[in-house]
């Protein structure tokens, strides 16, 4: 599969199933949807239907969803004010701007729960793929292609199950059970407290015993009714560790040429499109689920900064002048603009880097 038809694939659906949460909630809380737009810019073509005009957009960045009377300042008639969106109460407002990013939730999780049953769950052996010189490993005589099978007579099937017990070791030796080739031998190694990096590059003191894994999955199918229950438990930790990441950029942890921008995008989609349809798929839940979740940070023009400004409302009790909240969104679209310069930048210069 091409580049170019992976990424028309991936953003035309997660931008689909997005602006989709808002067009649903508006119909069922009474709102007249006036614009359903795939994409900004000039309309490349468009139809109606129950009053409604469906777009396909020039620029496939995004995407909106126009409602009658968005701004109190519409002039509207006695009719047409039993479906605007500003004379909705502020609870019915708040649940159709709160509807795109978890549209992207919920589309990560039927993603997840796909991929689950038909491909599986991958799951890492405890396969060791390089020995640290002058580790405990290395002292103990581990070899790289050793299968870590039982640590103190405990089975061990996983590599995440070798990592979390090595992480709680003390100092007590551990006995490990090895199978290397047709044999299986016992080694006794004794973690030591070393620095590492950990996820986002900071450097933690950690028990370690200087291995790293050989990176072998396999698959293993789940049920359907237990995939339901994995599919939501990965959404809640994707969800938590985008947090983390944004929270880490913010302190400066995590640089920002890390952040990736559209032409990022485009590559990954293309890599993930070679490698099939499950590998594109477990792509797209990903990445809904990041776009859920920047679509809700309280920054004027994205879902959250409207969410922010309804909190603010019921807080005080009345709506925000007006002139306030044209200051807040020119803020906004200033911040959404510097962060489209900055992922550019990114990508150009990985680009660069790649060809260099």
């Amino acid at each position: 599969m091409h580049t170019a038809i992976a990424v028309i694939i991936v953003l035309g659906v997660l931008i689909f199933f997005h602006e989709f949460g808002h067009f649903l909630m508006a119909r069922m809380l009474g709102v007249r949807v006036l614009v359903f737009s795939l994409g900004f810019g000039p309309k490349i073509f468009a139809w109606v239907r129950n009053g409604t005009e469906y777009r396909l957009s020039a620029i496939p960045l995004g995407g909106y969803v126009k409602l009658l009377g968005e701004s109190p300042a519409d002039e509207l008639s006695p009719e047409e004010i039993k479906y605007s969106f500003s004379h909705k109460p502020l609870k019915d407002r708040a649940l159709i701007v709160l509807a795109g990013p978890i549209a992207n939730f919920v589309l990560a999780w039927i993603f997840f729960v796909l991929v689950f049953t038909f491909q599986g769950k991958p799951v890492y052996i405890p396969e060791v793929g390089q020995v640290l010189p002058n580790s405990p490993a290395a002292q103990a005589g581990l070899k790289p292609g050793d299968l870590i099978v039982a640590i103190d007579g405990k089975p061990i099937k996983t590599w995440e199950e070798l990592s979390e017990i090595i992480k709680i070791a003390t100092a007590k030796p551990l006995k490990l059970t090895i199978k290397r080739g047709e044999q299986e031998i016992t080694l006794v190694v004794k973690p030591e407290i070393r620095e590492a990096k950990n996820l986002f590059g900071e450097t933690i003191r950690t028990p370690m015993i200087g291995i790293v894994s050989a990176g072998k999955a396999i698959y293993q199918k789940v049920a359907p009714h237990k995939a339901l229950v994995e599919g939501l438990l990965m959404v809640v930790a994707l969800i938590k560790l985008t947090l983390i990441s944004i929270l880490k950029l913010i302190e400066r942890v995590l640089p920002l040429s890390t952040l990736g921008g559209p032409i990022f995008i485009a590559q990954l989609a293309g890599e993930q499109a070679q490698a099939g349809v499950w590998a594109l798929m477990s792509f797209m839940a990903i990445l809904s689920v990041n776009l859920g979740v920047l679509n809700l940070l309280p920054i004027p023009m994205l879902d959250g900064g409207h969410l922010f400004m309804y909190a603010i409302e019921a807080v005080i009790r009345r709506p925000i002048p007006d002139k306030v909240k044209e200051l807040a969104m020119r803020v906004g679209l200033a911040l959404l603009l510097l962060l489209m310069a900055v992922v550019f930048y990114n990508d150009i210069m990985r680009i660069l880097g790649r060809n260099g």
